[in-house]
């Protein structure tokens, strides 16, 4: 892997996930379709401001915008993050287990793996919160963009959890696996959110 992912195009991107390599993975992919799911809310946004029929919502949307932008851009950089600390826990595995060293290192290199994917998640609880209220608020002309991005959503929460939990189950500090643990599965409740929003955008497509 060479230079930044996020500066690579999509089919660059997408190659170096498909190669026999350590990073990219699971998280970097958990990350890249987690700012795509509130790219597409701020997608929504950007043909909802200036529209008369929703100047109501106008200050809402730029609020969202902004938002969105931050959050996106802090998926980005998480693609970056997760491979910069799992490619350590990944040379890590290699120590030779007669070596005193090992575990110790084993141990902090999964407890630093674990910090981007938790990150994720929180990042990705905000882009749900954006896209229930873009939901709400946003231009209907594009609702089904809305349930796209939720459904992106959804799926990125639950591949950043996975790489949570992998991590957590090796580590021999409890204590701290467990506290993980508990801010996961608590995020974790934003699937549900973001499928009501699927759910719903669907509905009201099907019924036209």
């Amino acid at each position: 892997m060479t230079g930044k992912m996020m500066e690579k195009s999509c089919s660059g991107f997408a190659a170096e996930l498909a190669a026999k390599q350590s990073v990219p993975g699971g998280g970097g992919a958990a990350a890249y379709v987690g700012a795509l799911s509130v790219a597409l809310c701020s997608m929504v946004g950007n043909f909802t401001t200036g529209k008369k029929k929703y100047a109501e919502y106008e200050a809402d949307v730029q609020r969202m915008l902004e938002e969105g932008e931050a959050v996106r851009a802090r998926l980005l950089e998480l693609v970056e993050e997760d491979a910069a600390a799992f490619f350590p826990l990944s040379q890590a595995y290699g120590i030779p287990k007669e070596d005193p060293t090992r575990e110790e290192q084993l141990e902090k290199c999964t407890k630093d793996a674990l910090v981007a994917p938790l990150e994720m998640m929180r990042q990705i609880a905000k882009a749900i919160e954006l896209l229930e209220e873009m939901n709400v608020k946003g231009s209907r002309m594009l609702v089904s963009d809305v349930g796209c991005g939720a459904a992106c959503a959804a799926a990125a929460m639950q591949a950043a959890s996975l790489n949570v939990f992998v991590n957590t189950k090796t580590l021999n500090d409890r204590d701290f696996a467990e506290r993980a643990e508990a801010e996961a599965d608590g995020l974790l409740t934003y699937v549900s959110r973001a499928q009501r929003i699927v759910d719903e955008v669907t509905a009201g497509i099907r019924a036209l």
